[in-house]
């Protein structure tokens, strides 16, 4: 992997470029979020997306309800057996999200300069005159010239499928809008968006509660995604929320920022959250659009340097329908692995898109060639510096992995992990080359069962750009005798000669505890 490394700032010839990549048991180091719905929630298309690089499965739940989702994720469960590919699970919550109610479900056709009235009486019909929504405070929340968006679930940002309205007047709790572009809304559910203006709705509602204690809980969920954090308190909340839940203590939960208060309070957030979704298609509106690429830059910055996934979504819209991303989606997801994202999300286009599958292998990709240039050198000395001195001990150990794998070209950087923290430190300095995390499953017991834990901290490196996780046997803890280490070492490299990722003659970075101290050391592989 190390050797094709290449930086945009050396002289290449041009022909060079266009050289076919060579094909790697890891399709990219970025990591890609499929969204499932009803064109990708077969077993057969599902092994078809895990095949292409999906390592995380989102469930949309402001999308259909509890029972469709779990026949989803059974096909998953099947389709995870069948690739032998780990997947981790996402629930995303509906939380403060406005919704118009289309109950006939008949097209409806929005002409520009007309006049629309958009009412909190769910029992109307939704029309060309009237839509009905799900929250009785607009009213309240809106003035004269305010800007509303209206889009199919997931809009496209195409203006033949969503709308742009302006208010014109309230009358009591009706706001009357003027239709600034013609369009056909199509489907039972579209998402309401309000540009710049505060809602009082909960982030967690109480339907999310009820998903999360009942779908949530029965499915060990990995990732909660919270839909429009607006605050470090709707963190705090939702952690308190779930560690009263069982086994979902350990599930995290990823911040998704949807707007300007979101933005405002980002610095707060990021604390709080173990990681951080910039929801773009929300953000796009609330955000004039020569500032939308600042925001995003400035974020997966703070994210970097303080060590947590950040996820970046809305990048290939287009291959809803077609075949092939445009230039300017091509470059956007490269530029996305270039300002540091850690995973892509694909929404509509794997939800309800005609070539799920695809889009994930070319999004895997352009990923892939993308970090072929990502000046790592760079990165390293950046983060190395924002960290400042003096480094704790386990960020000493992490970065000088990488450092040793780097001068050494190490072909992987093998890290011994229970918690996972080591195995994310290190991909935190973003080697140039995979880090197979070995999760050591710890015992633990609450006086009536014994069970093993890890299995949830292996699938939550399935989100870390760079960290491939791979469980070990139970009976090696993971600060033990040299001998029972030296097997795992060994289970660990032949699974890394069979990925393919190491050969013989290779250079490997062991990264391990070995009684109270930590090991960085390098082997030479034989024949």
């Amino acid at each position: 992997m190390h050797s094709t490394h290449l930086l945009l700032e050396e002289p290449i010839r041009m022909a060079s470029i266009l050289e076919p990549s060579k094909a790697s048991f890891f399709p990219a180091m970025t990591k890609i979020v499929g969204t499932l719905g009803p064109k990708s929630r077969s077993v057969e298309v599902i092994s078809g997306c895990l095949k292409a690089g999906m390592s995380v499965a989102r469930f949309d739940f402001s999308w259909h309800d509890p029972e469709y989702h779990k026949e989803t994720l059974e096909n998953l469960k099947a389709a995870v057996k069948l690739t032998k590919k780990l997947c981790a699970v996402m629930l995303d919550t509906v939380g403060a999200e406005m919704q118009v109610v289309n109950k006939s479900e008949k097209a409806i056709s929005l002409e520009a300069d007309a006049t629309v009235v958009l009412t909190p009486d769910a029992g109307q019909e939704a029309s060309s005159e009237l839509l009905p929504i799900n929250f009785d405070g607009l009213s309240k929340a809106v003035k004269k010239g305010d800007t509303i968006f209206i889009g199919q679930y997931l809009f496209t940002g195409s203006e033949t499928t969503s709308v742009w309205l302006e208010v014109s007047e309230v009358k009591g709790d009706d706001v009357v809008c003027v239709i600034k572009n013609s369009a056909t809304l199509a489907g039972s559910l579209f998402t309401l968006h309000g540009s710049q203006i505060r809602i009082g709705l909960p982030t967690l509602t109480d339907k999310d509660k009820e998903v999360i204690s009942t779908w949530g809980v029965q499915n060990k969920i990995d990732f909660l995604s919270l839909s429009y954090t607006r605050h470090a308190e709707d963190v705090r909340q939702a952690r308190e929320f779930l560690s009263k839940l069982g086994d979902l203590y350990q599930t995290q939960i990823f911040a998704k920022i949807e707007n300007i208060e979101g933005l405002n309070h980002f610095d707060e957030i990021l604390q709080e959250a173990d990681g951080i979704i910039l929801s773009r298609g929300n953000l796009g509106i609330d955000l004039p659009p020569e500032k939308v690429f600042l925001f995003q830059k400035a974020a997966l910055y703070k994210c970097n340097m303080a060590g947590k996934p950040a996820v970046v979504t809305r990048v290939v819209d287009s291959m809803t329908d077609n075949l092939r991303p445009t230039r300017a989606e091509a470059t956007d997801v490269a530029n996305a692995v270039l300002d540091g994202s850690d995973a892509i999300l694909l929404g509509a286009e794997t939800l309800r898109g005609l070539y799920p599958v695809e889009t994930i292998s070319t999004v895997g990709k352009i990923c892939s060639e993308a970090e072929k240039v990502f000046n790592q050198d760079m990165f390293f000395k950046k983060t190395v510096k924002y960290v400042g001195e003096p480094m704790t001990h386990l960020e000493s150990i992490a970065s000088s992995a990488v450092r040793a794998a780097i001068k050494v070209k190490a072909s992987v950087i093998i890290c011994f992990t229970s918690s996972g923290r080591a195995a994310r430190l290190i991909a935190k300095y973003r080697p140039t080359m995979p880090v197979l995390s070995v999760v050591i499953p710890r015992l633990k017991t609450n006086q009536l069962k014994w069970s093993f834990s890890g299995a949830f901290e292996a699938r939550q490196s399935l989100i870390v750009r760079g960290l491939f996780p791979m469980l070990a046997d139970p009976r090696h803890p993971a600060e033990s005798t040299s001998a029972s280490n030296e097997s795992v070492l060994k289970v660990a490299l032949d699974h890394g000669k069979a990925a393919g990722v190491i050969k013989s003659h290779d250079r490997v970075v062991v990264c391990q505890k070995v009684g109270d101290a930590s090991v960085v050391k390098i082997i030479e592989l034989e024949d």
